[in-house]
């Protein structure tokens, strides 16, 4: 796998709003436990308004979010910068790229090694202090966070995973046949290089990751909080409905009306819900 600079730091090109937020975002590469330099920003938030009260400023100081993107995503990406602009109205905020995708290095195993840039990121967030950690992934990367909290239990206090798959291999939606062909050719991946500055790895998974669907009777007790929409034209219903079934009464399910797919689809109205749902059910 290649290897992007490591040890750099260098000032996130997010700007606070001077008004909120009185502290700069801090960006930075991480390190994943196979080695792989994950490029990772840190935004302290904005509830710092001195008129909240101070149980409200409090809990937004002990709250932070790590946000998964999903495949061909990044951490500057408009639609990733908006989640956590959102989401920093209820407390700090991570953003990183997977492994292949934007600065980081190495190459996307769609999935499986993430897990281990994931934890890298979880670590580092709660390296700042916050007592609370809250774990939100879209699509690809909702499928990593519900894996992350199972392999790594007692790590994250809460899970909202959107438009995830529960179970590998699906090929039932043409955007999902795209993909596959997009991973699994070398004219696909070639396409993923340089159009979606997506680099993919070669090798299939060997072995097979857990699913999904496995992974989430492992999340408990962690709240749980499984999100989709109703339009989704990558993973239909019975993804969510698989998920939730497997997560049992610690698991929430929303199905969203009109809603398609990952963060492009979430607008602000819904990400602040998942906010408030995770101020509340992170303790």
């Amino acid at each position: 796998m290649s290897n992007g600079p490591a040890g750099h730091v260098a000032r996130s090109a997010v700007r606070p709003n001077s008004e909120t937020s009185r502290r700069a975002p801090i960006r930075t590469f991480l390190h994943s436990a196979d080695g792989i330099p994950i490029d990772s920003v840190y935004d302290p938030g904005a509830v710092v308004y001195e008129s909240l009260p101070d149980t409200v400023r409090t809990a937004a100081r002990d709250l932070v979010f790590v946000i998964a993107h999903g495949f061909t995503g990044e951490a500057d990406r408009p639609h990733v910068r908006r989640v956590a602009r959102v989401l920093r109205r209820h407390g700090a905020v991570v953003t990183f790229s997977f492994r292949g995708h934007g600065r980081s290095g190495g190459r996307s195993t769609v999935g499986d090694k993430e897990v281990l840039d994931l934890a890298a990121a979880v670590a580092w967030a709660r390296g700042f202090g916050h007592a609370r950690v809250v774990t939100v992934g879209f699509s690809m990367g909702g499928s990593v966070v519900l894996r992350h909290a199972a392999l790594y239990p007692g790590t994250v206090d809460a899970v909202v995973s959107v438009s995830a798959p529960a179970r590998w291999y699906y090929r039932g939606t043409a955007p999902m046949r795209r993909l596959h062909w997009l991973v699994t050719r070398p004219a696909g991946r070639l396409v993923g290089r340089y159009g979606l500055r997506t680099r993919i790895h070669h090798r299939a998974w060997d072995p097979v990751p857990l699913s999904p669907a496995e992974a989430v009777p492992g999340i408990a007790p962690a709240p749980l909080l499984i999100v989709h929409g109703d339009r989704d034209g990558y993973f239909p219903l019975d993804h969510p409905r698989m998920l939730a079934g497997a997560a049992g009464e610690h698991g929430e399910l929303w199905i969203e009306p009109g809603m398609g797919h990952a963060e492009n689809a979430a607008d602000d109205a819904l990400l602040a819900r998942i906010g408030d749902w995770a101020a509340t059910a992170a303790g």
